[in-house]
């Protein structure tokens, strides 16, 4: 084994650097230098010993000896060339002119030598090229031809007298070509059994990738049809491969990618180049984490394909569709698509905040700069009161501008730091028991005097058994406050605003209807949106930051109810809270539906007379 390690090595020691990568290829080239190299170095070691039995040698004895060089010259063109084909074909060459010298000598045709020519396209067999095997064949015929022509044209020699001799040369001609055809088969199915182990190697390998990598590998026809899968399509799509083979993969993919699904296929399978497309597959769930929220279960992956290539054969765009195929690669990309998703919504989060802050800008730079311009205003007047000879009743009517003004604008500060609570999470009620119908008749006549400023009809409708609620009554009271005086703000003149309370079932339902403007359908699924108000921010009909009907959702949610509205423009506008009896606690303390804003840009809501006076108050 030693021995044959150390010749092995010395044999690719002399291969050809384009023959060492491949096995086949290698083991193909040691096959052609081996039995030339160490047959013509064998044959001139036993030369001398022959010349010692036979004597001196004839001159067709030196010719043949001198052609055991052939090899060795043949072995080195290959070492050095790497031309497999070319050195098959040379070697063919060297055999049929030694063959023919020797036939040409000993009797033509009837040369113990002839029967070799059977030899010369046997030995080109090995090459495994159909060019050396054909280029051996003719040159093989075109010998016998040779020889047929020179015997009818008398050039052979004359024929040996002794029929023993001719007898004992054919038969070692026979034996010898017969023997070295042996060699040549045993080569053969020596290359045939490396060819097979290196095949079953690679296919070993490859099958070990395809089970071991987490990417599904598969081959379809140009209609999409699976003629192979990878078993990881087992733990991508909890199915089995069998179920997946023909149009199984196609019926998996979600109806509206089926389309992109099979045009990359088509692209690919033109041969054009490597195409690659993402869809959904459908994903078989085991019962435990099937659910009822979510019978079916849909993966994102990214399917990377390109044409198929076979050995030998050039895939171009002239290929017929039943021939074309597609080697594809199937990778999960559920996870990244989930985190584009959530960067979508971060941006539009984004977005929404800039829009937001644009809206605050709009305004609270009126909201504010109005009642700050009248408490300037008016207070240098009364620094001013000897110069202007002010009486007393016009400055208390300047003073009490200044207190309305600053009320105005204590409850816009109130309404931003209400806000910022509540969007932290940090806002708490205070549950209770109360009689709500007292809370909302007393909201009532706190607005009323402004419904009659407006010539609008403000009615409460509260039966008198109205049961006791668990909540905060001072959000009750804004809730109320809030709804009712937003109500009035936009119902014009000679319009109606209703407040209604009644039970039913486990809530407390509250009612505030109005004849008002009403809101566009476009714009009624943002309302309660901080800062927003329907229609355009700079060309605002109505006095208000945007913040009521946010800070109503937000006191509703704490109190664990619900709101609701249906408007419907120039008609009016209906807003439902539906609360509990009892007080429940939130899902979540710091959901408070509202969206979030960058912290030094809150806003506040107008200035509501309940907390006007809670301001006084505390003051």
């Amino acid at each position: 084994m030693i021995v044959l390690s150390i010749i092995r090595d010395c044999l690719d020691a002399l291969l050809h650097p384009s023959a060492r990568t491949d096995a086949l290829t290698r083991a193909r080239h040691r096959a052609f230098i081996a039995p030339r190299l160490f047959g013509s170095l064998g044959a001139f070691a036993v030369f001398p010993a022959y010349l010692a039995v036979r004597g001196a040698p004839s001159a067709l004895e030196v010719c043949a000896m001198a052609w055991l060089i052939a090899p060795i010259l043949l072995s080195w063109f290959l070492s050095r060339t790497g031309r497999y084909e070319l050195a098959y074909a040379l070697s063919s060459l060297a055999l049929s002119a030694l063959i023919v010298a020797l036939a040409t000598e000993t009797g033509g045709m009837e040369s113990f030598a002839a029967v070799w020519l059977i030899v010369v396209p046997l030995e080109a067999a090995l090459s495994g090229s159909r060019r050396v095997v054909i280029f051996a064949a003719v040159l093989t015929l075109g010998c016998v031809g040779a020889l047929t022509l020179i015997a009818h044209a008398g050039l052979l020699p004359p024929a040996d007298t002794h029929p023993a001799l001719r007898a004992a040369l054919a038969a070692f001609g026979v034996a010898s070509a017969t023997l070295y055809a042996s060699v040549l088969a045993f080569a053969a199915d020596a290359l045939a059994r490396t060819s097979i182990s290196l095949l079953s190697m690679e296919e070993e390998r490859y099958r070990l990738l395809a089970l071991n990598m987490s990417d599904v590998i598969s081959r379809h026809r140009r209609n999409g049809a699976v003629m192979f899968i990878s078993p990881a399509a087992e733990s991508l799509l909890g199915a089995p491969v069998a179920q997946l083979q023909g149009h199984g993969l196609f019926e998996r993919v979600h109806v509206a990618d089926r389309p992109a699904y099979l045009t990359a296929l088509a692209e690919a399978a033109r041969g054009n180049t490597a195409s690659s497309v993402e869809f959904r597959l459908r994903r078989d769930l085991s019962s435990d984490q099937r659910s009822s929220n979510h019978p079916i279960d849909f993966i994102w992956v990214e399917m990377r394909c390109r044409p198929l290539e076979r050995a030998g054969q050039v895939v171009s765009g002239v290929a017929s569709a039943a021939d074309a195929e597609v080697v594809a690669v199937i990778r999960n990309v559920t996870d990244r698509k989930h985190q584009e998703q959530a960067l979508e919504l971060a941006r539009g989060a984004a977005e929404r905040a800039d829009a937001a802050k644009t809206r605050f800008l709009a305004t609270m730079s009126h909201e504010l700069r109005t009642p700050l311009n009248a408490i300037i205003g008016f207070s240098d007047m009364l620094v001013q009161e000897q110069t202007l000879r002010l009486n007393a009743e016009r400055r208390r009517e300047y003073a009490q501008l200044i207190n309305d003004s600053g009320q105005h604008l204590l409850s816009v500060v109130n309404g931003i730091l209400d806000m910022s609570k509540m969007e932290s999470g940090n806002f708490e009620i205070v549950p209770e028991p109360f009689a709500p119908r007292a809370a909302l008749i007393n909201c009532c006549n706190l607005l009323a005097l402004r419904a009659r400023e407006n010539s609008i009809d403000l009615s409460a409708d509260a039966p008198q058994d109205l049961p006791d609620i668990t909540g905060d009554p001072r959000a009750f009271k804004q809730i109320v406050l809030n709804l009712v005086s937003n109500a009035i703000k936009f119902t014009e003149r000679g319009g109606k605003v209703t407040v209604a309370a009644g039970v039913e079932g486990t809530q407390l339902i509250l009612r505030v209807s109005d004849t008002g403007v009403g809101i566009a359908p476009d714009d009624l699924s943002r309302i309660g949106d901080p800062f927003f108000q329907a229609g355009k921010t700079y060309q605002r009909r109505h006095e208000g930051t945007g913040l009521g009907l946010s800070i109503v959702k937000s006191l509703v949610h704490l109190h664990a109810g619900e709101m609701s509205i249906q408007s419907k423009l120039d008609e009016g506008t209906t807003v439902t809270v539906a609360l509990p009896l009892s007080h429940a606690e939130p899902e979540s303390k710091t959901g408070n539906n509202i969206t979030p804003l960058a912290p030094s840009l809150r806003a506040a809501p107008e200035g509501q007379a309940f907390q006007a006076n809670q301001a006084k108050k505390s003051a």
